[in-house]
């Protein structure tokens, strides 16, 4: 007879397993249209939901749209309301490792079961609905629609006393806006998904701010005049009560400090000193304190203010993985997810304020529907150097594509172009050495880029 399995084995041979069932659950997700593949309806998500129980009703919601810093606005409000003592769901997109970061359990990946659970729970009812929309000449649900369905689910299973859920483009037609948020997050409007928003400012705004339902409380960052009009008309429409960062709340004042920055800030019920964020740039001090903004609209619907030493436990703890994030010394490298204009000039600016690099070496890749043009002029005054490369992504322009503009903006002298990425990131690391005072890699122009960085220097915490 052979020796029964010690608990350990047993646990061993359990992960394991479950690591098996969820390459299979990746593989049947990722056989379907890819996120950016949209068919611009709720039919779909709506039904399935509604086969599921509607499980996206049965706790509150924080609904967060823009155009840049939905995630880590996002992980913000959601670290400050695990200090306050809730249990939070938060849905937010891509991912830089692991399919399961989008899906985060108390700031955690959700666990392989819970996942595998809720997709099982899950899949037999999308197969139900992708089957009436295709005998009516409709679509399949795609890749993100199935993630948004897994969410909604395993944060019914769990369960949470709140979800925080990122728009994942747009806002009227994307498919978490089955959930009616209490209160609504409105991050920095700008161009970008152009091909899919259109070209003007107003009406990517418009689309945003289908997320914004009747009787919520609305917490915007500082916007354009003409964002800011349609975002006030769609409020005053759906009876929705609207306070704009530089009216209603805002940041007083911030000082750069060893490892971030000190902000003070007036949210919608208190004002808050020195508080010491570890994230560096300003657009993180707004970031900041639009998060502090939702969340005493949500716990006291922005009459209550915060507990002052509950709030610098949570600002203190705060991570942005991915977002002008060093993940090597000697020399520095630098990854972030910058991956459109506005996103480009936040990130320089960050980085003239927060760092003195001699030399700064660019390794950058862009997909194929952004403004890389716009991105590459943007960095050029900045950069002494950029090595152009491509990730894994089959949207990411080539490497020779990306070359030849970058070519006519930077120069053939300042331009080397690397077909694999492990190259590259060589070739820029021993650009910045070669300084030998303190030159440094910033990667950018892809928020995919940003994760195989990490992942090529041994980074897969987040």
């Amino acid at each position: 007879m052979s020796p029964r399995p010690d608990g350990a084995a047993q646990e061993a041979a359990h992960v394991l397993e479950q690591m098996k069932r969820m390459r299979e659950i990746e593989a049947e997700i990722l056989a379907r249209a890819p996120e950016n593949d949209i068919g611009p309806s709720l039919d779909r998500i709506r039904e399935a939901m509604h086969l599921a129980g509607d499980p996206q009703r049965s706790y509150p919601v924080i609904h967060v749209t823009g155009t840049n810093g939905k995630t880590t606005t996002s992980r913000m409000i959601d670290g400050i309301l695990r200090e306050a003592g809730l249990s939070t769901g938060r849905f937010t997109s891509p991912h830089l490792h692991d399919l399961r970061e989008r899906i985060a359990l108390s700031g955690q990946p959700i666990p392989r079961d819970a996942f595998t659970s809720a997709y099982d729970d899950v899949a037999r009812l999308v197969d139900l609905v992708d089957e009436r929309q295709l005998r009516s000449g409709g679509r399949r649900m795609n890749f993100f629609e199935m993630l948004v369905a897994v969410a909604f689910v395993a944060f019914a299973d769990a369960p949470v006393d709140v979800a925080i859920i990122e728009v994942g483009l747009g806002g009227s037609w994307d498919a978490t806006n089955v959930a009616d948020g209490q209160v609504a997050v409105i991050t920095p409007i700008d161009l970008d998904h152009t091909h899919l928003l259109g070209d003007d400012v107003q009406v990517i705004a418009a689309e945003k701010s289908g997320i914004i339902k009747r009787d919520a409380i609305v917490v915007s960052s500082t916007q354009q005049e003409d964002v800011a009009r349609v975002l006030a008309d769609r409020a005053e429409d759906v009876g929705a009560q609207i306070t704009v960062e530089g009216d209603g709340f805002g940041v007083l004042s911030r000082e750069v400090a060893l490892g971030g920055q000190l902000v003070s800030m007036r949210g919608l019920a208190g004002e808050y000193r020195d508080v010491f964020l570890p994230l560096h740039g300003a657009h993180q001090a707004h970031n900041l304190v639009t998060a502090v903004a939702a969340v005493e609209a949500f716990l006291g619907g922005g009459s209550q203010a915060l507990d002052a030493e509950l709030l610098t436990a949570a600002t203190a703890a705060m991570t942005s993985p991915g977002r002008l994030e060093i993940v090597r010394r000697s020399p520095t490298v630098v990854v972030d997810a910058a991956h459109n204009p506005h996103g480009v000039r936040s990130l320089l600016s960050a980085i003239e304020e927060a760092f003195t690099f001699t030399a700064l070496v660019g390794l950058v890749s862009i997909v194929t529907d952004k403004d890389a043009v716009s991105i590459l002029e943007i960095l050029e005054p900045v950069l002494d150097h950029i090595v152009v490369t491509r990730t894994t992504s089959p949207r990411a322009l080539t490497p020779e594509r990306l070359g030849t503009l970058a070519v006519d903006i930077f120069g053939q002298a300042r331009v080397t172009v690397a077909r694999e990425l492990p190259d590259a990131l060589e070739a820029a690391v021993d650009r910045a050495e070669a300084d030998g005072r303190g030159g440094a890699v910033i990667a950018t122009g892809s928020v995919i880029l940003a994760g195989e960085v990490r992942m090529l220097l041994g980074r897969t915490d987040v």
